[in-house]
């Protein structure tokens, strides 16, 4: 048989179609859309991943009555919790930063912003140095995911609520031109009772007393300022005391006894003693019509004009009629301060001023306190009996202004108030000049005998907590560490929620990326048509021309 003749073979068609072009250009198109926004996705991912899983930071500025301070805290990666509480890995200022108004681990500018009302100026010089050396502190990539939170205490808690929201103002106008990240609602004054929170949620964060592991009962706190005294211990039941609050940090619950005395700081009681000297001594002028006093508890080579800024601010002019109201004001804006140390009066001072104690007559008789007596609560009594609660502490720690002076007079971490009582006495019945003092702390030598004085009256006759066990410090703790706490709790749960949607969001938007090319590419393909087997080519072809079949077919 002979085999047929090429020109008998019959081609399948080629059908031309004019989009086939433009449909492949398309395809290469789509195919480099698709790998571009695969390569972002998985960038991102990748980037927000290490972010996650590295250590990260939070920044509190607090804005005291005598000052502004800086705290940064250096968190465990994302996510990392120990007994449900953040993983602290480093705060600063560490023992590498001392300053002269400054002897234990804080960043601080003077005086308080409470002192800056309608001074936007002052604000700024008293923030600018404090961002600048945190933002030293924190990576620069990580400058724009650190939380920075401005929380204000008793020097604008006793402010007009509209000259303290003028200051704040004036804070967040400096945040603006910083890259930390921050609400408005994070710049704030907070109240007494949420800064003794704060300051207990510290305290034993860092002892280790908080969380599931712990079994005991946490440490009692005892926090001194310049303005206010913070005072928490916790309790075993609420005994029907408004002060009583649940704490919910960690995975256990406890019931702590809360309270914020405004008026006990250092500063307001050493106003409240000038106060009381003044009503005694009224009689006395100053060359310059100034009002000179004399007081029991200053060294006796002390003299100083003395600005009593507390002094309007104190309940000195109940009795008093208009009229002799801008007297007062006007006696105690300037004095002219002499020491003249006396012990025995300088006790009976401080423990008047230490039990709010504020009779003109205090100096004509003992000033009594009563701990027997079963007070639990701080109201129409000028004591807080701490005493019924005192024992399910088990101990009570000291902090802030406690530590400055238990580490100005290198006092037993453990002394005890008789031990206090007699340092006292000791610096009350002898020269200035003979007291060892650094010479960074010179400007407060005058003060000394007044400082210790005050804290053994305060601990002893104020709280009634004269036999309980209590420590001086750790210097290094500040209620900043407990306000970061539970700030990062909060964010935490907030990230957790946001980290679940973005997963959600990241695996659905590549899941729908891989249909797409899947079905991307069946279409692409259907485009190609390939012989297959089983499968018989169309009879349909190109034919040869019709003229030259037709002359094969007559030759034959």
């Amino acid at each position: 048989m002979e085999p047929k003749s090429p020109s008998k073979v019959k081609f399948p068609a080629e059908e031309y179609n004019p989009w086939k072009g433009v449909l492949n250009v398309f395809s290469v198109g789509f195919l480099i859309l698709l790998s571009s926004i695969g390569v972002y996705l998985a960038f991102n991912f990748v980037k927000a991943r290490n972010v996650f899983e590295s250590s990260y930071y939070t920044v509190v500025v607090d804005c005291g009555s005598t000052g502004t301070r800086v705290n940064v805290f250096e968190w465990g990666k994302r996510g990392l919790i120990s007994q449900g509480l953040p993983s602290l890995l480093h705060y600063y200022p560490d023992d590498s930063t001392e300053s002269e108004s400054c002897h234990y681990h804080c960043m601080q500018t003077e005086p308080g912003l409470d002192k800056f009302v309608g001074n936007a100026s002052g604000v700024r010089a008293s923030l600018e140095p404090l961002i600048a050396w945190t933002e030293l502190r924190v990576p620069c990539e990580r400058h724009v995911d650190t939380s920075i939170i401005v929380l204000a205490t008793a020097g604008l808690r006793r402010l007009v609520s509209r000259d303290a929201k003028q200051v704040l103002d004036d804070v967040e106008i400096v945040l603006r031109e910083h890259s930390f990240v921050y609400t408005k609602n994070w710049i704030r004054v907070l109240t007494g009772k949420e800064e003794a929170y704060y300051g207990w949620v510290a305290l034993n964060y860092k002892m280790g007393s908080l969380g599931s592991s712990s079994k005991g009962s946490t440490f009692g706190l005892l926090d001194l300022g310049g303005s206010s005294l913070q005072v928490v211990v916790e309790v075993a039941d609420e005994n029907d005391n408004g002060n009583v609050m649940t704490s919910d940090i960690g995975s256990t619950n406890h019931k702590i006894l809360a309270y914020s005395l405004p008026a006990f700081g250092l500063n307001e009681a050493f106003d409240q003693t000038v106060v009381m000297l003044g009503r005694n001594q009224a009689d006395r002028r100053y060359a310059s019509n100034k009002l000179e006093l004399r007081h029991p508890c200053l060294s006796s080579n002390f003299v100083q004009n003395y600005t009593c800024s507390g002094c309007t601010m104190l309940n000195i002019t109940d009795d008093l009629e208009n009229s002799e109201v801008q007297i007062y004001k006007n006696r105690f804006s300037s004095i002219h301060l002499v020491g003249d140390l006396n012990w025995e009066q300088c006790k009976e001072l401080v423990k008047a001023a230490a039990m709010n104690y504020s009779d003109s007559d205090w100096s004509e008789h003992k000033v009594d306190r009563n701990c027997e007596a079963n007070l639990s609560s701080y109201g129409g009594s000028n004591i807080l009996n701490l005493t019924p609660v005192a024992h399910h502490s088990g101990r009570f720690h000291a902090l802030s202004g406690f530590f400055v002076v238990y580490d100005m007079l290198n006092l037993s971490t453990r002394a005890s108030v008789t031990e206090i009582w007699d340092k006292g006495e000791q610096l009350c019945s002898s020269s200035s000049t003979e007291w060892n003092i650094d010479i960074q702390r010179q400007k407060y030598a005058g003060y000394y005998c007044f400082l210790v004085s005050y804290l053994a009256s305060l601990i002893e006759d104020a709280l009634c907590l004269g036999n309980a066990e209590i420590v001086f410090g750790p210097g290094d703790i500040s209620w900043t560490l407990g306000a970061a706490i539970v700030h990062q709790l909060n964010a935490n749960e907030a990230l957790a929620s946001i980290s679940t949607i973005k997963n959600l969001k990241i695996s659905s938007t590549v899941f729908l990326l891989v249909i797409l090319l899947t079905l991307f590419l069946v279409v692409y393909c259907s485009q190609i048509k390939l012989p297959m087997l089983g499968r018989k080519i169309s009879n349909v072809g190109v034919l040869l021309p019709s003229y030259y079949v037709h002359a094969r077919r007559r030759s034959n």
